[in-house]
């Protein structure tokens, strides 16, 4: 981290693309930080509330909806996903850079949001091995899998809306693109 600017850094790209993995490599590097996202959706395997989503019924996450408290929201999936305003808030205060794995639409609420945003958009080295990383995490059944992968598609087509793209042929390789793309990003901010 070179700087003391904070910055929110929204990594965006299709179901399976890698970008949870990718996040939680950056987050190994001083100075970065998340909010934790809210969601509707049932835990995964060993999900955590308030480590990995704060996981809310629809009631409540409507209503703090409602009331102003996320800076972005969408459904996804069928599941309700949000950027609690609060979390976002504390990571900027710091002057650490704030890591959102955000979809496309969300991507482009929190560029109105006033914050200082950077997007990426991770992408697959093919769609050939889009659909095999997605074959392999065994959470879909191939209904759910052939669903993810036509989004994938139509969310590929709007990556031209970010401000750079990152192909993840290695996670390493992609961390490495995305960091020093975010250290510009603050220096020129």
């Amino acid at each position: 981290m070179t700087g003391n600017r904070g910055i929110v850094a929204v990594v965006s790209g299709p179901s399976g693309v890698g970008k949870s993995t990718v996040i939680e490599r950056l987050l190994t590097r001083p100075g970065y930080a998340r909010s934790i996202t809210a969601t509707t959706r049932a835990p995964r395997g060993k999900e955590r509330d308030g480590v990995d989503y704060l996981f809310l019924d629809r009631e409540r996450f409507e209503e703090d909806a409602r009331r102003g408290r996320f800076l972005e929201h969408a459904t996804v999936h069928g599941n309700l996903y949000g950027t609690p305003r609060e979390g976002v808030e504390a990571v900027l205060a710091r002057g650490e850079v704030c890591l959102l794995n955000i979809d496309v639409q969300g991507a482009e609420s929190l560029r109105r949001s006033g914050f200082p945003v950077a997007t990426v958009f991770l992408m697959p080295p093919s769609m050939e091995e889009l659909e095999r990383r997605l074959g392999s995490r065994g959470t879909d059944d191939e209904a759910e899998r052939r669903r993810r992968l036509e989004r994938a598609k139509k969310e590929m087509e709007l990556a031209t809306q970010f401000d750079w793209k990152v192909v993840n042929r290695s996670v390493e390789e992609a961390v490495g693109e995305i960091e020093a793309f975010i250290e510009e990003r603050r220096r020129s901010a």
